[in-house]
């Protein structure tokens, strides 16, 4: 029956998901054939609850072997959702490195992608001689002594509006321009933590700035050499892709309700870096 011949007409809801999972023993968040992938965990475990397909639309795309703590999603269905019921069966049905931590009704201009304002990731490294302990081996990059000042200074010069093609895996069509937020470090005992936050990132991007910085503080690159890095409008040879299992995706901010059109919007629009003299990122 469509719904035109139906006498009540199906109304279908939006569904915002928070999601954590540790990302090892997947190959990424993208569905892919044959492959083991958070998103092909999670539409397959709520497609079993619900007794309908499920099609996910994330706030990220996590790489194979990153992490999240504060990962986003949605979906829209037209089965009836009771979310603490739902809650707790999806725990007993998903594995034990991907847990659903909450889920809520959303509006229906709310886009777990497009309506995102910033997204907040960390990387973890360690200088410890003996490395990652046990505990944190899947989720902690172990690395030299480095220079924290000369990582702040070099991580600090890269703020702001600017087209990061240097630090970026190419993908057709796709923009490399960014504003990047915030880039800094701090120390608690061996542990050491970048915060990167942007509007968006690029492929590989927070990955590459990590291991550009790491360059820097290992005395290997100089705090300008980072900087100069943004004249380029190709991937840089020069800069080493820090390892994957040291990152992970903490949280995702989005707008008030009545904004969220505007986003979506506004996110769709390519950016082109302002002529020198311009007002952003400055």
């Amino acid at each position: 029956m469509t719904m035109s011949d139906s006498p009540e007409r199906t109304v279908s809801i939006r569904v915002r998901l928070d999601i954590s999972y540790d990302g090892t023993d997947f190959t990424g968040w993208a569905r892919q054939p044959g492959l083991r992938t958070v998103q092909g965990v999670l539409e397959e475990s709520l497609g079993k609850v619900l007794r309908e397909p499920v099609q996910l639309t994330v706030a990220g795309r996590t790489d194979a072997g990153v992490h999240a703590e504060g990962q986003v999603a949605h979906f829209d269905t037209t089965a009836e959702i009771d979310a603490g019921k739902l809650l707790h069966r999806l725990a007993r049905f998903l594995p034990k490195d991907v847990r659903v931590t909450g889920i809520r009704p959303a509006p229906a201009d709310f886009d777990a992608r497009f309506s995102a304002i910033r997204r907040h990731y960390v990387y973890r490294l360690t200088t410890a001689p003996y490395g990652a302990s046990p505990l944190q081996a899947r989720s902690v990059v172990p690395c030299r002594p480095v220079d924290l000042d000369a990582m702040r200074e070099a991580s600090r010069n890269l703020l702001g509006l600017h087209d990061f093609a240097a630090f970026c895996r190419r993908r057709e069509g796709a923009t490399t321009v960014r504003e990047l937020q915030r880039f800094d470090w701090d120390r608690t005992g061996d542990l050491l933590t970048a915060h990167v936050t942007a509007d968006a990132f690029c492929w590989s991007m927070v990955r590459s700035l990590v291991g550009g910085a790491l360059a820097v503080g290992e005395g290997r690159r100089t705090p300008d050499w980072l900087a100069s890095l943004l004249d380029e409008r190709s991937r840089s040879s020069s800069v080493t892709v820090a390892p994957a299992h040291g990152l992970s995706l903490i949280a995702v901010d989005y707008p008030a309700d009545q904004d969220l059109a505007t986003r979506n919007a506004q996110t769709r629009e390519i950016r082109t870096v302002p002529s020198a003299g311009g007002c952003c990122g400055e």
